[in-house]
């Protein structure tokens, strides 16, 4: 439960010195309506890890992601989207070190969708819109490999025709890439695709 590593920008955002914080700070920092829910969050990622869905040869290849409320400065609260990784494991396959990143995503919604994403690594698959009220598991992920990559470049701002060109691919492929993406999130303009796909850390 000990934290190294911390971000001077902590200073800036929660009024915290980098220096002397520690989790207990973080965790009072996080909305009271708030700390059941990431609590429960929590348990299930260790359940998932628990039940073998992880194991120690992919476990270092996911990210997950889920959104909580915290203080900040100015003692207002702020939407903070939560990524976590794990980079090392003790000898019984426990999680030792992970790396923690914290970003304000107020500007896009103050609305938590109150949602776990296991975003794959390195080519590996992605779930999304996970009830961490349901029994631990992991579905069909939501977007195909191409798919995410497409999606990660319609966010970057490319055209159609530019990432034909960049994927080696037909205009007309990306098109209905496109289509079925936007199918699949349950949107109907790039934008809500952006803002969906940001809170569930696909992108």
């Amino acid at each position: 439960m000990s934290l190294s590593h911390m971000s001077a920008s902590v200073k800036q955002i929660y009024g915290l010195s980098p220096e002397t914080i520690t989790f207990n700070d973080i965790l009072a920092r996080i909305h009271p309506d708030d700390v059941s829910y990431v609590a429960q969050t929590e348990a299930y990622i260790l359940d998932l890890i628990r039940n073998q869905l992880f194991t120690p040869d992919n476990i270092f290849s996911y990210k997950s992601c889920y959104c909580f409320r915290m203080k900040v400065a100015d003692g207002s609260y702020k939407l903070f989207m939560h990524q976590g990784m794990q980079l090392t494991l003790d000898k019984h396959n426990g999680i030792a070190k992970a790396l923690n990143i914290h970003t304000d995503i107020s500007h896009f919604t103050n609305i938590n969708n109150y949602k776990l994403s296991i975003i794959g690594l390195h080519g590996m698959p992605s779930y999304t819109d996970i009830d961490i009220y349901q029994p631990p598991r992991l579905g069909n992920p939501l977007y195909t490999k191409r798919e995410t990559e497409i999606l990660k470049l319609i966010a970057a701002g490319f055209t159609n025709r530019q990432i034909a060109e960049k994927l080696s691919i037909a205009f007309d492929t990306v098109k209905n890439h496109r289509r079925n993406i936007l199918t699949k999130a349950g949107v109907t303009n790039t934008g809500q695709l952006i803002k969906k796909c940001m809170l569930q850390g696909v992108i």
